[in-house]
C-alpha cells in the first residue's frame, strides 16, 4: 500500500470507502443540481400553463436557489454538532415533501414558496456529503474525490433534461417533481442503509447558537476561504444565469424544441464533467491554484465571447460554443476552488462547506432572475450577465486569493494530510 493511501485510510474512523458509498455521496450532491436541471426545459411551457412571466417563472430557479444557500448555514453547523448521518436523514424528507407540493402548486406564487423549501432539503444533502469527504481526505486526495463526485453524479446533469423533456411529452411539468420526491425517496432509504456516519463524537463541536456564531466569524476572517469561495461563486452563478436564461434564449428565440434544448444541455454538462475529471487526473501534477486559474479564465473569455456574439448577431451556433466553454470551465473551477478553501477547516468541515455552498447558491439566485429583465425576447441580458460575472470571478481570484501570501497545503507535497 502507497504512502499516499495509508495516509487516506488514517484520515477517517474507518476503512476506505466503498463503491456503494461513493455513488450515494454522488447522488446527495446531485440532488441540488436536479432540482433545476430536470425541468429547465419545461419552464416556457410551466409560464404558459400558470400564465405567468418569463421573469416569475425564472423566481422558482431563484427561490430554490436560495434555499439551497440558505439552507447550507443551517445544515453545515448542526452536522459538526451532531454528526452527519441525523441531519442528512432530516433533510431527505424535507426534499421529498417539498417536491410533492411543487408538483401539487395552484399558482406561481405557491410553487415559488415550494421550490425554496425543495432548496433547503436540497442544501442538508449538498454540504453533509462534501463535508463527509472532507472527514476523511485532504489536499490533493481531496481534490480527486471532489472531482470523482462530479464523475459520478456526471449523469444526472446530462441525463436529467433529456428525462425530464421526456416527462413533460408524456405527463406534463407536474410529473416531474413526482419524480425528483420519489428520487429523493429512495436515496434517503439508501443512505439509512449503506452510508457510514464519517464524524465520530469525539469530533464534534457543540456550543449552541453563540458557538455556531463564533466559527462563522472565524472562517470569514480567512481571506483564502472567502477568496475562493467568491470565486467559485461568481463562476458558478454564471452557469446559473444559463441554465435560467438558457431555455428562453434557445427555445423561443432560435427555436429549438425541448428535446432539442435538452441535447444542448447534455451536451454542456458533459463537457463539465469531462473538465473534472481532467482536473482530477491533473492535480497529481499540476498546482491545484493553476486549475483553478485556468477555469476562471475560462469562464470569463466564454462569457466575453458570448456577449460580443449575440451582440452582433453571430447566430446560434458561435453562441453554443461560448456556452459551452463557460459551463465547461465549471468543471474546472469547483473542485479545486472547494479544495482550497476547506484546505485548513478539518475541525468545522461542515460550516466551512456551508459557507462554500451559501456563497455559490446564493451568487446563483441573485443571477437567475437577471436574465429576465427584457422577457423572453432577448438574449442580450443573459450574455450580459454571464459575461460579468465571468470577469467579476477572474478580478476575486486576483485580488482576494493571489495577492495574498501562499498559505500551506497546495503548493507543495501532496497535501493528503487528513488535517
Amino acid at each position: 500500500m502507497t504512502k499516499e493511501t495509508n495516509t487516506e485510510v488514517q484520515a477517517g474512523a474507518a476503512p476506505v470507502w466503498s463503491t456503494s458509498v461513493l455513488l450515494v455521496l454522488g447522488a446527495l450532491v446531485a440532488l441540488g443540481p436536479l432540482s433545476t436541471d430536470a425541468y429547465v426545459p419545461g419552464l416556457p411551457v410551466l409560464a404558459d400553463d400558470l400564465r405567468s412571466s418569463a421573469s416569475l417563472i425564472q423566481l422558482t430557479v431563484t427561490t430554490c436557489l436560495v434555499g439551497l444557500a440558505v439552507g447550507q448555514l443551517v445544515a453545515g453547523p448542526m452536522s459538526d454538532a451532531l454528526g452527519r448521518r441525523t441531519p442528512l436523514l432530516l433533510g431527505l424528507g424535507v426534499y421529498t415533501l417539498a417536491g410533492l407540493l411543487c408538483a401539487a402548486a395552484p399558482n406561481v406564487g405557491s410553487l415559488i414558496l415550494f421550490r425554496g423549501l425543495q432548496g433547503v432539503g436540497g442544501a442538508f444533502a449538498l454540504v453533509i456529503a462534501y463535508a463527509c469527504v472532507r472527514d476523511r481526505y485532504a489536499g490533493k486526495a481531496a481534490a480527486r474525490y471532489f472531482s470523482l463526485l462530479l464523475l459520478v453524479t456526471g449523469l444526472a446533469p446530462v441525463l436529467s433534461p433529456l428525462v425530464g423533456a421526456q416527462i413533460l411529452r408524456l405527463s406534463g411539468w407536474r410529473a416531474i417533481f413526482v419524480a425528483l420526491a420519489v428520487l429523493s425517496c429512495v436515496v434517503l432509504i439508501v443512505c439509512v442503509r449503506v452510508l457510514p456516519e464519517s464524524l465520530p463524537p469525539h469530533r464534534r463541536r457543540t456550543g449552541g447558537l453563540r458557538a455556531t456564531g463564533s466559527v462563522y466569524v472565524r472562517l470569514l476572517k480567512d481571506r483564502h476561504l472567502v477568496g475562493y469561495a467568491l470565486t467559485n461563486a461568481f463562476v458558478f452563478a454564471a452557469m446559473f444565469a444559463y441554465i435560467s436564461g438558457s431555455p428562453f434564449a434557445l427555445e423561443t428565440i432560435h427555436g429549438l424544441s425541448a428535446e432539442q434544448y435538452s441535447m444542448v444541455f447534455a451536451v454542456n454538462a458533459f463537457g463539465l464533467v469531462a473538465a473534472a475529471q481532467a482536473s482530477g487526473r491533473l492535480v497529481r501534477h499540476v498546482d491545484t491554484r493553476s486549475l483553478l486559474g485556468a477555469g476562471v479564465i475560462g469562464a470569463a473569455a466564454g462569457g466575453v465571447a458570448l456577449l460580443v456574439f449575440v451582440a452582433t448577431g453571430a447566430g446560434l451556433w458561435p453562441m453554443l460554443a461560448a456556452l459551452f466553454t463557460v459551463v465547461t470551465s465549471v468543471g474546472l473551477v469547483l473542485p479545486n476552488a472547494l479544495t482550497l478553501a476547506l484546505e485548513n477547516h478539518g475541525d468545522h468541515a461542515g460550516a466551512a462547506a456551508a459557507l462554500f455552498g451559501f456563497a455559490q447558491y446564493l451568487f446563483g439566485g441573485l443571477a437567475a432572475p437577471l436574465v429576465g429583465f427584457q422577457g423572453s425576447s432577448s438574449a442580450m441580458p443573459m450574455a450580459a450577465v454571464i459575461a460579468g460575472l465571468g470577469v467579476a470571478g477572474m478580478i476575486t481570484l486576483v485580488a482576494l486569493v493571489r495577492s495574498a501570501a501562499p498559505h500551506r497545503g497546495m503548493s507543495a507535497g501532496n497535501g493528503d494530510s487528513p488535517r
